[in-house]
Protein backbone atom coordinates (compact mmCIF):
# COMPACT_ATOMS: atom_id res chain seq x y z
CA UNK A 1 0.00 0.00 0.00
CA UNK A 2 1.26 3.52 -0.96
CA UNK A 3 -0.41 6.86 -1.18
CA UNK A 4 2.55 9.08 -2.54
CA UNK A 5 0.65 10.12 -5.94
CA UNK A 6 -0.69 13.55 -5.77
CA UNK A 7 -3.76 14.70 -7.40
CA UNK A 8 -5.87 17.59 -5.87
CA UNK A 9 -6.07 18.61 -2.42
CA UNK A 10 -8.64 15.92 -0.61
CA UNK A 11 -12.47 17.56 0.82
CA UNK A 12 -11.85 18.79 4.04
CA UNK A 13 -13.31 16.40 6.48
CA UNK A 14 -16.53 18.48 8.17
CA UNK A 15 -16.70 18.55 12.21
CA UNK A 16 -18.19 14.72 13.53
CA UNK A 17 -21.44 15.70 15.84
CA UNK A 18 -22.71 13.74 18.02
CA UNK A 19 -23.83 11.31 15.23
CA UNK A 20 -20.33 10.94 13.90
CA UNK A 21 -18.85 10.32 16.88
CA UNK A 22 -21.48 7.65 18.53
CA UNK A 23 -21.23 5.63 14.48
CA UNK A 24 -16.91 5.78 14.67
CA UNK A 25 -17.33 4.08 18.32
CA UNK A 26 -19.96 1.93 17.25
CA UNK A 27 -18.71 0.80 14.14
CA UNK A 28 -14.89 1.40 15.16
CA UNK A 29 -15.60 -1.42 18.31
CA UNK A 30 -17.15 -3.80 16.17
CA UNK A 31 -14.63 -3.68 13.60
CA UNK A 32 -11.92 -3.54 15.68
CA UNK A 33 -12.95 -6.52 17.68
CA UNK A 34 -13.48 -8.27 14.68
CA UNK A 35 -9.99 -8.12 12.80
CA UNK A 36 -7.85 -8.38 15.90
CA UNK A 37 -10.00 -11.28 17.04
CA UNK A 38 -9.95 -12.80 13.58
CA UNK A 39 -5.71 -12.56 14.00
CA UNK A 40 -5.96 -14.01 17.49
CA UNK A 41 -7.43 -17.19 15.68
CA UNK A 42 -5.08 -17.30 12.95
CA UNK A 43 -2.13 -17.56 14.81
CA UNK A 44 -3.55 -20.02 16.57
CA UNK A 45 -4.05 -22.60 13.62
CA UNK A 46 -1.07 -21.30 12.07
CA UNK A 47 0.97 -22.89 14.77
CA UNK A 48 -0.95 -26.03 13.35
CA UNK A 49 -0.47 -25.29 9.38
CA UNK A 50 3.10 -24.16 9.76
CA UNK A 51 4.54 -27.20 10.84
CA UNK A 52 2.21 -29.42 8.84
CA UNK A 53 1.90 -28.03 5.57
CA UNK A 54 4.48 -25.54 5.46
CA UNK A 55 4.33 -23.00 2.56
CA UNK A 56 1.14 -23.81 1.81
CA UNK A 57 -1.33 -22.34 3.68
CA UNK A 58 -5.18 -24.37 3.06
CA UNK A 59 -6.66 -23.26 6.25
CA UNK A 60 -6.23 -19.45 7.28
CA UNK A 61 -7.16 -17.57 4.26
CA UNK A 62 -10.64 -18.46 4.51
CA UNK A 63 -10.10 -16.93 8.44
CA UNK A 64 -9.13 -13.43 6.44
CA UNK A 65 -11.56 -13.87 3.80
CA UNK A 66 -14.03 -14.14 6.77
CA UNK A 67 -13.12 -11.18 8.45
CA UNK A 68 -13.24 -9.19 5.99
CA UNK A 69 -16.46 -10.36 4.45
CA UNK A 70 -17.65 -9.23 8.61
CA UNK A 71 -15.70 -5.75 8.57
CA UNK A 72 -17.53 -4.60 5.22
CA UNK A 73 -20.49 -5.79 6.35
CA UNK A 74 -19.90 -3.74 10.03
CA UNK A 75 -18.85 -0.50 8.12
CA UNK A 76 -21.81 -0.72 5.97
CA UNK A 77 -20.04 -0.83 2.63
CA UNK A 78 -22.13 -2.72 -0.05
CA UNK A 79 -19.69 -5.02 -2.80
CA UNK A 80 -21.11 -6.35 -5.96
CA UNK A 81 -19.07 -8.83 -7.94
CA UNK A 82 -18.82 -9.37 -11.90
CA UNK A 83 -16.57 -11.69 -13.61
CA UNK A 84 -14.87 -15.36 -12.85
CA UNK A 85 -12.49 -15.99 -10.50
CA UNK A 86 -9.57 -17.63 -12.06
CA UNK A 87 -8.76 -21.12 -11.10
CA UNK A 88 -5.47 -21.29 -12.85
CA UNK A 89 -2.03 -20.84 -10.66
CA UNK A 90 -0.76 -17.13 -10.52
CA UNK A 91 -1.09 -13.59 -9.86
CA UNK A 92 -3.67 -11.03 -9.58
CA UNK A 93 -3.02 -7.31 -10.97
CA UNK A 94 -5.60 -4.79 -9.53
CA UNK A 95 -5.80 -0.76 -9.73
CA UNK A 96 -5.30 1.11 -6.10
CA UNK A 97 -8.04 3.67 -4.41
CA UNK A 98 -7.61 3.25 -0.70
CA UNK A 99 -6.84 0.76 2.49
CA UNK A 100 -10.52 -0.68 1.91
CA UNK A 101 -9.11 -2.49 -0.88
CA UNK A 102 -7.12 -5.11 1.46
CA UNK A 103 -11.01 -5.77 2.94
CA UNK A 104 -12.61 -6.11 -0.57
CA UNK A 105 -10.19 -8.01 -2.58
CA UNK A 106 -9.70 -10.26 0.77
CA UNK A 107 -13.36 -10.80 0.92
CA UNK A 108 -13.93 -12.24 -2.50
CA UNK A 109 -10.81 -14.41 -2.96
CA UNK A 110 -7.86 -16.35 -0.85
CA UNK A 111 -5.13 -13.87 -1.68
CA UNK A 112 -1.61 -12.62 -0.70
CA UNK A 113 -0.75 -8.97 -1.35
CA UNK A 114 2.70 -7.89 -2.38
CA UNK A 115 4.13 -4.94 -0.67
CA UNK A 116 6.92 -2.71 -0.26
CA UNK A 117 8.60 -3.89 2.78
CA UNK A 118 8.46 -0.58 4.90
CA UNK A 119 4.71 -1.59 5.47
CA UNK A 120 6.16 -4.61 7.61
CA UNK A 121 6.91 -1.64 10.35
CA UNK A 122 3.64 -0.02 10.39
CA UNK A 123 1.46 -0.39 13.37
CA UNK A 124 -1.19 -2.56 13.48
CA UNK A 125 -1.23 -2.49 9.40
CA UNK A 126 2.71 -3.97 9.26
CA UNK A 127 1.69 -6.92 12.22
CA UNK A 128 -2.11 -8.01 10.13
CA UNK A 129 0.19 -8.00 6.58
CA UNK A 130 2.58 -10.35 8.09
CA UNK A 131 0.38 -12.21 9.67
CA UNK A 132 -1.94 -12.94 6.39
CA UNK A 133 0.88 -13.91 4.44
CA UNK A 134 2.03 -10.65 2.60
CA UNK A 135 4.84 -10.97 0.52
CA UNK A 136 7.50 -8.34 1.13
CA UNK A 137 9.85 -6.92 -1.50
CA UNK A 138 12.86 -3.97 -1.93
CA UNK A 139 12.50 -1.95 -4.34
CA UNK A 140 16.29 -2.35 -4.90
CA UNK A 141 17.88 -4.22 -7.89
CA UNK A 142 20.70 -5.66 -5.95
CA UNK A 143 17.39 -7.91 -4.30
CA UNK A 144 15.88 -8.55 -7.70
CA UNK A 145 17.24 -12.30 -7.84
CA UNK A 146 16.52 -13.26 -4.40
CA UNK A 147 12.78 -11.59 -4.67
CA UNK A 148 11.91 -13.43 -8.01
CA UNK A 149 12.95 -16.67 -5.99
CA UNK A 150 10.29 -15.69 -3.41
CA UNK A 151 7.53 -15.12 -6.29
CA UNK A 152 8.47 -18.77 -7.84
CA UNK A 153 8.56 -20.37 -4.67
CA UNK A 154 4.55 -18.55 -3.25
CA UNK A 155 3.15 -19.01 -7.08
CA UNK A 156 4.54 -22.49 -7.72
CA UNK A 157 3.07 -23.23 -3.92
CA UNK A 158 -0.34 -22.45 -5.20
CA UNK A 159 -0.44 -18.89 -3.73
CA UNK A 160 -2.36 -15.87 -5.64
CA UNK A 161 -0.31 -13.10 -5.43
CA UNK A 162 -1.94 -9.45 -6.08
CA UNK A 163 0.10 -6.45 -6.30
CA UNK A 164 -0.80 -2.97 -7.33
CA UNK A 165 1.21 -2.27 -10.38
CA UNK A 166 0.47 1.50 -10.33
CA UNK A 167 2.78 1.75 -7.61
CA UNK A 168 0.67 4.39 -5.40
CA UNK A 169 -2.93 4.80 -4.34
CA UNK A 170 -5.55 7.25 -5.94
CA UNK A 171 -8.47 9.51 -5.50
CA UNK A 172 -10.15 6.65 -7.21
CA UNK A 173 -11.70 8.63 -10.18
CA UNK A 174 -8.34 7.72 -12.71
CA UNK A 175 -6.22 4.27 -13.31
CA UNK A 176 -2.74 5.65 -13.44
CA UNK A 177 -0.04 4.11 -16.06
CA UNK A 178 1.15 0.25 -14.67
CA UNK A 179 4.72 -0.20 -13.37
CA UNK A 180 5.57 -3.20 -15.38
CA UNK A 181 9.25 -4.02 -13.17
CA UNK A 182 7.06 -6.70 -11.17
CA UNK A 183 6.02 -8.55 -14.25
CA UNK A 184 9.64 -9.22 -14.88
CA UNK A 185 9.56 -12.29 -12.48
CA UNK A 186 6.66 -14.04 -14.37
CA UNK A 187 8.76 -14.67 -17.05
CA UNK A 188 11.20 -16.60 -15.33
CA UNK A 189 12.02 -20.00 -16.52
CA UNK A 190 9.94 -21.63 -14.12
CA UNK A 191 6.81 -19.52 -14.61
CA UNK A 192 6.17 -18.37 -17.51
CA UNK A 193 4.85 -21.51 -18.97
CA UNK A 194 2.94 -22.34 -15.19
CA UNK A 195 1.16 -19.22 -14.41
CA UNK A 196 -1.42 -16.57 -15.63
CA UNK A 197 -2.12 -12.96 -14.44
CA UNK A 198 -5.59 -11.94 -14.20
CA UNK A 199 -6.77 -8.05 -14.04
CA UNK A 200 -9.64 -6.82 -11.28
CA UNK A 201 -11.08 -3.70 -11.54
CA UNK A 202 -11.83 -2.20 -8.60
CA UNK A 203 -14.38 0.87 -8.29
CA UNK A 204 -15.57 2.85 -5.46
CA UNK A 205 -19.06 4.59 -5.51
CA UNK A 206 -19.35 7.05 -2.99
CA UNK A 207 -22.34 7.63 -0.71
CA UNK A 208 -25.32 9.72 -1.92
CA UNK A 209 -24.55 13.35 -1.75
CA UNK A 210 -20.42 13.14 -0.86
CA UNK A 211 -17.59 13.84 -3.30
CA UNK A 212 -17.00 11.32 -5.51
CA UNK A 213 -13.47 10.87 -4.41
CA UNK A 214 -14.98 10.15 -0.67
CA UNK A 215 -13.26 6.51 -0.51
CA UNK A 216 -10.43 7.82 -2.10
CA UNK A 217 -6.74 7.30 -0.04
CA UNK A 218 -3.87 9.33 -1.68
CA UNK A 219 -1.05 12.20 -1.49
CA UNK A 220 -0.54 13.35 2.22
CA UNK A 221 -3.75 12.07 3.47
CA UNK A 222 -2.96 9.96 6.68
CA UNK A 223 -4.74 6.96 7.78
CA UNK A 224 -5.92 7.23 10.86
CA UNK A 225 -8.29 10.62 9.50
CA UNK A 226 -9.66 8.32 6.56
CA UNK A 227 -10.58 5.67 8.63
CA UNK A 228 -12.47 7.96 10.99
CA UNK A 229 -14.55 9.66 7.85
CA UNK A 230 -15.01 6.39 6.59
CA UNK A 231 -16.65 4.86 9.77
CA UNK A 232 -18.62 8.05 11.10
CA UNK A 233 -20.25 8.87 7.63
CA UNK A 234 -24.22 8.67 8.29
CA UNK A 235 -24.35 7.01 4.78
CA UNK A 236 -22.32 4.41 3.05
CA UNK A 237 -21.79 3.86 -0.87
CA UNK A 238 -21.03 0.81 -2.41
CA UNK A 239 -17.66 -0.96 -4.07
CA UNK A 240 -17.43 -3.51 -7.27
CA UNK A 241 -15.03 -5.88 -8.05
CA UNK A 242 -14.83 -6.90 -11.99
CA UNK A 243 -12.77 -9.87 -12.89
CA UNK A 244 -11.65 -10.16 -16.11
CA UNK A 245 -10.36 -12.99 -18.22
CA UNK A 246 -6.43 -14.11 -17.46
CA UNK A 247 -4.06 -13.82 -19.58
CA UNK A 248 -1.03 -16.53 -19.97
CA UNK A 249 2.18 -14.97 -19.47
CA UNK A 250 3.73 -17.20 -22.53
CA UNK A 251 0.93 -15.76 -24.70
CA UNK A 252 3.20 -12.20 -24.27
CA UNK A 253 6.92 -11.47 -25.47
CA UNK A 254 7.87 -9.52 -22.32
CA UNK A 255 7.10 -7.54 -19.55
CA UNK A 256 5.85 -4.59 -20.87
CA UNK A 257 3.51 -5.58 -22.95
CA UNK A 258 1.77 -8.50 -20.47
CA UNK A 259 1.75 -4.90 -18.16
CA UNK A 260 0.25 -3.14 -21.01
CA UNK A 261 -2.69 -5.58 -21.29
CA UNK A 262 -3.23 -5.78 -17.86
CA UNK A 263 -3.59 -2.15 -17.74
CA UNK A 264 -5.62 -1.71 -20.80
CA UNK A 265 -8.23 -4.17 -19.26
CA UNK A 266 -8.21 -2.30 -15.95
CA UNK A 267 -8.44 0.84 -16.79
CA UNK A 268 -11.37 0.37 -19.61
CA UNK A 269 -13.96 -1.09 -17.14
CA UNK A 270 -13.13 1.45 -15.14
CA UNK A 271 -14.08 4.28 -17.26
CA UNK A 272 -16.88 2.56 -18.72
CA UNK A 273 -18.76 1.90 -15.09
CA UNK A 274 -17.40 5.54 -14.06
CA UNK A 275 -18.73 7.33 -17.61
CA UNK A 276 -22.39 5.08 -17.67
CA UNK A 277 -22.43 6.17 -13.88
CA UNK A 278 -22.20 9.90 -14.54
CA UNK A 279 -24.80 9.34 -17.28
CA UNK A 280 -27.30 7.94 -15.15
CA UNK A 281 -27.05 10.55 -12.62
CA UNK A 282 -27.36 13.07 -15.57
CA UNK A 283 -30.14 11.74 -17.36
Amino acid sequence: MNSTWSGQEPDEMPPLGVGGWTRLVLRGGAVGTVVFGGLAVLLLVRLVERPVHGLRRPWTPYITQTVCRAALRLIGLELTVRGQQMRQHGAIVANHSSWLDIFVLNSRKNIYFVSKSEVANWPGIGWLARATGTLFIRRDRRHARAQTQLFEDRLLAGHKLLFFPEGTSTDGLRVLPFKSTLYEAFFSDHLRHEICVQPVTLIYHAPEGESPRFYGWWGDMDFGSHLVKTLAAPRQGRAELIYHAPLRVDDFPNRKSLALATEEAVRSAHQYVLEDQDVMQHS
